[in-house]
């Protein structure tokens, strides 16, 4: 069965660009010349250099990433996966990560020091980690303390955060979580306290709180950074099980209710399988849920013949449909989305990187502070350690 490209949008352009914001984004500059995307020998370039480097470079490719990276890719997988193929590579000298900060971030604290992890393109941020920056998380558990409810509360972070965030949860007793066990960090942190306080992404810790721990809508309220107070009164804070921060994916985020309505009406008997950072009522109308491990995992089992509307980004999307052509596998929404900052680690980045490697320079290195990857590292480990 054939693919089907989603129809490209006014913003297709800018996501996959070589545009920047620098309000908006961690660092867009690129000491050095980059090669032309036109150049056609980027290919052997990238294969050459990589061969130069041998053992010593360890190359790490997100799952949505073009496959013109993914190529060059030693190991492929989700965020946390990644980290620890990372950290399980003692002999590599650099790790090359082909993600995002955050991602890169999580890879520096869990390697030893003389690991070196370089970031091909410093403005392959993430949107979600930006929406929660430390001051901000650090005011809104202020507020928790003058209302004297900071001590029954548990702090946790999605994976998908910056290693500030992460070590802020570590000197309060939290925990980071994937969305594979994010249910299992909920139940855990209710073991220890009478609420959570969880960010960045409040659909994940929504759909985890509603549907897995059964609490309503009601229990959950939500904590925006933007506005005096959270935008809370003292009751409402006072009576929440969950308080979920304001911040969300930007490409889980797009899919609606009437993406899953459209493609029913178009697809008679197609099986919807949306991420769990999707919005809560589009999780309702879907017929599974799962992390980004959880979908490849359900289409590689799903047998020929069957459709499948998948809502998670769509360089992976497209991917596994190559992967299944026995399947009529489909992105859930007609517009193109992409992970637009995953997407700036292009083929001329990677090139880039590996060859200022094998020239004996160290490109876009990503460091976290001591202190800050000790306390990030103690959250992580818990979350290696939950039941």
């Amino acid at each position: 069965m054939s693919w089907t490209e989603p129809s490209p949008t006014g913003t297709a352009l800018l996501l996959l660009g070589r545009g920047s914001d620098p309000a908006a984004e961690k660092g867009v500059d690129c000491p050095g010349e980059l090669p032309a995307p036109s150049d056609p020998d980027l290919v052997a370039r990238a294969a050459a250099a990589k061969a130069a480097l041998g053992d010593r470079v360890f190359v790490l490719g997100h799952h949505y990433q073009r496959d013109e990276v993914i190529q060059f890719a030693d190991v492929t997988g989700d965020s946390f996966k990644l980290a620890r193929e990372a950290a399980a590579r003692p002999e590599a000298e650099y790790i090359v990560f082909c993600g995002v900060h955050f991602m890169a971030e999580s890879a520096d604290i869990l390697t030893a020091d003389s690991q070196r992890v370089v970031l091909p393109d410093l403005a392959a941020g993430c949107s979600m980690a930006d929406m929660a920056e430390l001051t901000q998380v650090e005011e809104g558990w202020e507020r928790l303390a003058e209302l004297g409810i900071a001590d029954v509360t548990v702090p946790i972070t999605y994976m998908n955060s910056t290693a500030a965030i992460k070590g802020f949860v570590g000197r309060h007793g939290g925990v980071v979580c994937t969305s594979s066990n994010a249910e299992r960090a909920l139940r855990w942190a209710f073991e220890r306290g009478e609420k959570i306080f969880f960010f960045p992404d409040q659909h994940l810790g929504r759909n985890t709180a509603v549907l897995e721990l059964g609490l309503s809508l009601s229990d959950c309220v939500l904590y925006d950074p933007h506005k005096p107070g959270g935008g809370l009164t003292d009751e409402q804070l006072r009576a929440a099980k969950v308080i979920l921060w304001r911040g969300h994916c930007s490409v889980h985020g797009r899919f609606t209710l009437d993406s899953v309505k459209e493609i029913r009406e178009r697809v008679p008997g197609v099986n919807v399988l949306v991420h769990p950072e999707c919005r809560h009522d589009v999780v309702l109308s879907a017929d599974y849920v799962g992390s980004t491990e959880y979908i490849i995992k359900a289409l590689d089992a799903a047998p020929a013949g069957s459709a499948w509307a998948i809502g998670t980004e769509l360089n992976l999307v497209r991917r596994l449909a190559k992967a299944h052509p026995d399947k009529q596998i489909m992105f859930l929404d007609r517009a193109v989305c992409y992970c637009s900052t995953m997407n700036r680690i292009d083929l001329p980045h990677l090139v880039w990187a590996l060859e200022e490697l094998v020239a004996g320079r160290v490109p876009n290195q990503i460091q976290v502070d001591p202190d800050t990857a000790y306390h990030a590292r103690v959250a992580l480990d818990q979350m290696l350690a939950l039941p």
